[in-house]
């Protein structure tokens, strides 16, 4: 889990390096992003055949490929303007996105803790947006705007997975999320790289994806998920040293408090997680 969140802090300044530094079009470079992460899963996809595409939720797929693809189209427009630092910490706030919307849409029961602890981490996002400071830029919400969708897309995953099989699920994402960011990059114009730095940045992006799932893969597949998901925190502080050892960006001193606050309302989630699934499992066997 630690590298896989390690992954996830290089690929942030491979696209970061391809955007804010050498000035591509962040649509373009998350098409090129994903179409490397496509071709190293291709051999995944031939080992599962066509089996893996029967589906009777066509309309789901989609719907939560669209979510998925203005997520990561957001989140690559916000690195291309924002620091890591707080584009990383603005991101961590999307499972308060997925409670709101299990609420909302999936008419889940809640609770009132669980909406205690997402207005807490949402008071975290509003530290570290400090939209009262002077010289503030609405660019800081591109990352918050690919949460949302990003945890549109989790509901959707969640929904599909009562129904269909997880190769399914995986399948339909490789598949479609690549020539759905190429519409995407072709409204700017499909740009390629200027420079040998800039086909690095693009492959390093790539390899990284695939990395950073598999390792997330791995982790989820040797230990249960309660004990290794709070190591996904990790992904903070990697992402803070990271974008400071490759850009010399350092966070202002709004960002820890507000840092603090997500991260201890997101482990409070968890925690009620296990225990409503402990209590479930009572409620089985007994």
């Amino acid at each position: 889990m630690v590298l896989a969140g390690a992954s996830f802090a290089a690929v942030n300044v491979a696209l970061q390096t391809a955007t804010m530094k050498l000035g591509m079009p962040s649509s373009s470079v998350v098409f090129w992003q994903y179409g490397a992460a496509l071709l190293c899963g291709v051999p995944w996809l031939l080992r599962h055949g066509l089996s893996s595409m029967a589906t009777s939720q066509m309309g789901l797929h989609l719907l939560r490929i669209v979510f998925a693809v203005v997520g990561v189209q957001l989140w690559g427009a916000g690195l291309a303007q924002v620091e890591i630092w707080q584009a990383i910490a603005l991101v961590m706030s999307s499972p308060f996105f997925v409670i709101l919307g299990a609420r909302v849409f999936l008419k889940e029961e809640v609770g009132v803790a669980r909406l205690g602890a997402t207005l807490v981490g949402f008071g975290g996002v509003a530290v570290i947006l400090e939209p009262w400071a002077q010289g503030w830029q609405p660019a800081v919400l591109l990352p918050l705007g690919a949460a949302a969708f990003w945890g549109a897309a989790s509901l959707i995953t969640k929904k599909l997975s009562i129904r269909e099989k997880p190769e399914t699920v995986t399948a339909y994402l490789l598949l479609l999320l690549t020539p759905v960011n190429l519409a995407f990059a072709m409204t700017e114009g499909l740009a390629f790289p200027s420079s040998p730095t800039g086909y690095v940045a693009i492959a390093a992006a790539g390899l990284f994806t695939v990395c950073a799932n598999y390792f997330l893969t791995l982790a989820y597949s040797k230990a249960d998920a309660a004990y290794v998901q709070p190591f996904d925190h990790l992904k903070l502080p990697l992402n803070v040293a990271f974008g400071f050892l490759a850009f010399g960006f350092a966070p202002t001193g709004a960002f820890w408090p507000g840092a603090l606050l997500i991260v201890a309302a997101s482990l409070y989630v968890m925690h009620d997680e296990r225990k409503r699934q402990a209590k479930g499992l009572l409620l089985t066997e007994s």
